[in-house]
């Protein structure tokens, strides 16, 4: 009777010890071996393993465990012993594994182990969510008792707050790196858009971006040649967020580099194209308006690829033509058969507005989209106005259209004026 006492003392002074261990600031990796080490030494267990539960994917995972032999394992959280324990959120004490329907001898098979008994215990944190499973296997003299099962109960309540606090500094610190990092990229996104547009005589332009998240899936840019040439850019990569940014990065690279080395837009359109094919993935594509303004023959040729609609409004008659594309968006097939469309000509007064899906459809809090028409009277109302005033007043007007209605998608604006003089 002595020695039983002493026994239950020695284990809640090394519970009260590992208690005050789990206090100290410590990395989830070494709070994981911590448990595990203290777990099977109290409960004179041959091997332990903590699993953590996703509860984004529902599932129960491993990093850090006696006899693992792969980085992580992962299941279903209803799946097996632990998940049962998981499921019920109470200790699930098996005697004989092999027994247990819910037991998989095929990871005996594979780790060249024997599994006898296994004692499973719910981690709750404290808000009664599941933290995760602690799971010994095979106590050294026969299957865990009653006495275990309280003793790992009262273990399993001191490890699962230290756990739930140590997942959320982590996470924390994680989305800490995130942020750090999407703001350098977002800097360097911004950088590669132009800081003013050209000054072409007898001619007006303007551009904006306003991206979703940090980084946006839009982009533009307008670079002048001699004679007054002007390439004219805005492309758009499906989604936005850090991968649609650098397709869109990585696109507007290619075009700057064809037109240095002095590429016709056709011969632009098909390396350009047929490099996106190979780079982005199925489910990815970039639709692009790359236009060449001629300022001696007030015109703009281009290919449209699937960037749409495109504005066209004629100062003499207040009508505004609205363009469709004129080819398939970039990356989708190699090859694309392309015709150009017919030039756009610029007559005095007339304005070109190339803009993102992103105004059209931001919707309003009834979920009804900004669309085309009011854009279409905002560019014919303000079309006396400087460009860069003309794109203030479209956004404001989208704002306010806006309401609380959160912006889902990125927004550009680029507006070319012929002036009246």
């Amino acid at each position: 009777m002595t020695e039983d006492k002493n026994f239950t003392s020695d284990i809640l002074w090394r519970i009260l010890d590992v208690t005050r261990q789990l206090s100290t600031p410590i990395e989830l990796d070494d709070m994981l071996v911590l448990v595990v080490d203290v777990a099977r030494d109290v409960l004179r267990a041959e091997r332990g393993t903590v699993f953590l539960y996703d509860k984004e994917n529902h599932e129960l995972f491993a990093e850090v465990g006696t006899g693992l032999e792969i980085e992580e394992i992962r299941f279903p959280a209803d799946q097996g012993i632990a998940g049962i324990c998981a499921r019920t959120s109470s200790i699930v004490n098996v005697p004989d594994a092999y027994s247990h329907e819910g037991f998989n001898p095929e990871i005996d098979k594979k780790m060249g182990y024997r599994t006898r008994c296994i004692l499973s215990v719910p981690l709750v944190g404290l808000d009664d969510s599941l933290v995760g499973v602690l799971q010994l296997i095979n106590k050294t003299e026969g299957p865990f008792n009653s006495e275990d099962e309280r003793v790992a109960e009262v273990l399993a309540s001191q490890c699962a707050v230290a756990l739930q606090r140590a997942r959320l500094l982590r996470e924390y610190i994680i989305k800490q790196k995130i942020e750090h990092d999407l703001t350098l990229a977002r800097e360097i996104q911004r950088e590669l858009l132009p800081d003013s547009m050209p000054e072409i005589e007898g001619y007006d332009l303007a551009g904006w971006n306003e991206p979703a998240d940090q980084t946006g899936g839009d982009i533009f840019d307008a670079i002048s040649f001699d004679h007054g040439k002007v390439l004219l850019l805005l492309a758009d990569a499906s989604g936005h967020g850090l991968g649609p940014a650098l397709s869109v990065t990585q696109f507007l690279a290619m075009v700057r580099i064809a037109f240095r080395l002095q590429s016709n837009l056709f011969d632009l359109h098909s390396h350009t194209n047929n490099q996106l094919v190979e780079d982005l993935t199925a489910e990815r594509f970039i639709t692009a308006f790359i236009g060449l303004l001629e300022a001696e023959y007030n015109t703009i040729i281009y290919h449209a690829c699937g960037q749409a609609p495109l504005l066209h409004y004629h100062n003499l008659t207040g009508e505004v033509d609205v363009l469709a594309a004129s080819a398939l968006p970039l990356g989708i097939m190699p090859d694309i058969p392309l015709e150009a469309p017919d030039p756009i000509r610029m007559k005095k007064g007339d304005i070109f507005a190339l803009i993102s899906d992103g105004i059209f459809e931001q919707v309003d809090n009834a979920g009804e989209q900004f669309g085309v028409e009011r854009t279409i009277n905002l560019i014919r109302e303000n079309s006396m106005l400087r460009m860069n005033e003309v794109v203030k007043k479209i956004y404001s007007a989208v704002v306010l259209h806006a309401g609380k209605a959160v912006q889902d998608d990125d927004m550009t604006i680029v507006l070319v004026k012929r002036d009246t003089n």
